[in-house]
């Protein structure tokens, strides 16, 4: 009786983010794809660095940082460009997204740096 129970509210909470994730517009689901692209290169990087080794250390960091940093810029963004958040309402999308281009720029040379 536990296990129906839980796959049927199981299966009505994956209807109702389903259907809300719908009404989501575009844009925002671009910027979501790109966030789990980047975290998803950034989970292949770990289990790399797990099976293969981590011999330059500052390159596996550099790298995964990279892929953190930009993934919650890319967060940033979309919390920004979002129109239902009252927060941010007057600050024009062109803007978010300029923020956004500038701050990756300053995050890539740090990184850059730090390899050395």
């Amino acid at each position: 009786m536990g296990r129906s129970t839980t796959s049927k509210d199981a299966q009505a909470l994956f209807h109702s983010l389903h259907s809300a994730y719908a009404s989501t517009p575009t844009n925002l689901k671009i910027i979501d794809l790109y966030v789990m692209f980047a975290v998803v290169t950034a989970v292949i990087q770990v289990v790399y660095m797990a099976i293969v080794g981590s011999f330059p250390f500052n390159s596996f960091l550099s790298g995964v940082l990279s892929c953190v940093g930009t993934a919650v810029l890319a967060v940033c963004l979309r919390i920004q460009v979002n129109k239902e958040n009252k927060e941010f309402k007057d600050l024009p999308p062109e803007r978010a997204f300029a923020d956004f281009v500038l701050c990756n720029l300053v995050l890539h040379l740090v990184i850059m740096n730090f390899l050395g």
